[in-house]
């Protein structure tokens, strides 16, 4: 081992140990997600195959050229005999029923263009386009969803600290209620009994205490697989002041036409009617321009030539034993079918659009009556904690009013957390970002 690279070493571990411990911003795991999460990739994917797809679509608009070369050596009469003629070798004194040996060295170029096809080159290469469309907004859907359960588990991640928090809060004031009962009891002013049914609550207290950080460390999990790291036990830390919060506001508008999911669909739509045009092409003649040059060579004949062709070709179908027809039934049953899963999307968005925004106003009357109970709560604790003290409250009774204090504060703290858990889900249902962009 070279010891020389030992302080490299050291310097670039120690390094990619500060990127990892940096604080997480909203914005950053967003963005994290984005990047390393497999369904993202997998729709990065579908739209490439997309637009592949559109590149295939719209080289019916391009000539074709085909090149091709063969060598032949052969005895049979019909075939020897057009070798002769291509290499123009012909003599009246040849033998046409036993011309010999002939070999034929023969090289073709040909040009082929499209002049009308029935409008089916035309309408797949819409329907082409429209997938590639509907492939895109795919990605945005996920993307979208994505983003959200991405700000989901961080706003879950805060609200299990801040449950971490307000039990710990709890742990101190037991702690200290506790200290008292034991001073009175040396005192001989506190029964055993008293002083036991504290020392219980507050062990009860710390095993809430022991459950909630246990909810707080699944939740840095359920972080980080959502950023699509690997399962680790790295310290997942969060920006305190986050200023994506502070964007994270109540939209001013119920459209929610812009969803993608919708958006694609429509996309979906126009290509399935792009397929009926497709089908019913069928039914409508070909047109090809085409232009070939060849070169032939013989080696027996010591003899070649050249020659060219060009001309218009048209096909029409005049029966095709029902195919056609079939085709064009089965793309219209398939528009059927896009469409009336466009109006069940829209039907169960518009539901959750109005789910979403009626849990979103309870969140917040809830956020508001439980702020308001924890300052009444506080303010009892704090004089009947006054009143133990002085040996004018029972035991039991501060013991209850400690344990209001201690839920008090976790129902606001699951109130806010939920606040903004049922904004995110109302931006998400309107089609929008979790997060809105920045000011500049």
């Amino acid at each position: 081992m070279h010891f020389r690279h030992i302080p490299a070493l050291s310097v670039a571990l120690a390094a990619f140990a500060v990127l990892r411990a940096e604080p997480w911003t909203l914005d950053r795991a967003v963005a994290t997600a984005l990047e390393r999460n497999p369904d993202t990739r997998a729709a990065r994917a579908r739209i490439e195959a997309a637009r592949a797809m559109v590149d295939q679509a719209g080289a019916a608009w391009q000539p074709q050229l085909m090149l091709s070369g063969r060598y032949t050596d052969t005895n049979s009469p019909m075939m020897a005999f057009g070798s002769i003629l291509n290499q123009r070798a012909f003599n009246f004194g040849l033998d046409f029923n036993r011309p010999g040996n002939i070999d034929n060295l023969n090289a073709t170029g040909t040009v082929a263009y499209n002049l009308y096809s029935g409008g089916r080159a035309t309408a797949g290469r819409t329907a082409a386009r429209a997938g590639a469309e509907a492939a895109e907004l795919d990605l945005r859907t996920a993307q979208q969803q994505l983003a959200t359960e991405v700000v989901r588990a961080a706003l879950n991640l805060r609200k299990a600290r801040e449950a971490v928090t307000a039990v710990e809060g709890g742990v101190r004031a037991y702690e200290a209620a506790v200290a008292a009962a034991r001073a009175r009891f040396d005192a001989g002013q506190l029964l055993k009994a008293d002083l036991l049914s504290l020392e219980v609550q507050l062990a009860q207290t710390r095993e809430s205490l022991t459950t909630a950080r246990h909810g707080a460390s699944l939740a840095a999990r359920a972080f980080l697989f959502t950023l699509g790291s690997e399962p680790s036990d790295e310290a997942v830390e969060l920006v305190a002041d986050d200023p994506a919060l502070a964007r994270l506001v109540a939209p001013d508008t119920r459209d929610f036409s812009q969803r993608p999911e919708l958006l694609g669909l429509h996309a979906r739509v126009r290509a399935a009617e792009s397929m009926i045009e497709a089908a019913r092409g069928g039914r409508r003649p070909t047109v090809n321009a085409f232009a070939s040059y060849q070169y032939d060579q013989g080696w027996q004949t010591n003899r070649h030539g050249d020659s060219w062709l060009a001309g218009v070709s048209v096909d029409l179908n005049v029966f095709d034993g029902g195919q056609t027809n079939g085709k064009i039934r089965q793309a219209t049953a398939e528009l059927t079918q896009v469409k009336e899963m466009l109006r069940k999307a829209t039907l169960g968005i518009g539901l959750e659009v109005e789910q979403a925004r009626l849990a979103h106003a309870s969140a917040v009357e809830r956020l508001a009556v439980t702020a308001r109970a924890v300052e009444q709560a506080e303010e009892s604790a704090r004089l009947s904690r006054a009143r133990f003290e002085q040996e004018a409250l029972l035991t039991a009774e501060l013991i209850g009013v400690e344990g209001r204090l201690l839920e008090a504060r976790l129902r606001r703290t699951i109130a806010g957390a939920d606040e903004r858990l049922a904004l995110v889900d109302l931006r998400r249902a309107l089609g929008l970002t979790p997060l809105p962009e920045p000011k500049l």
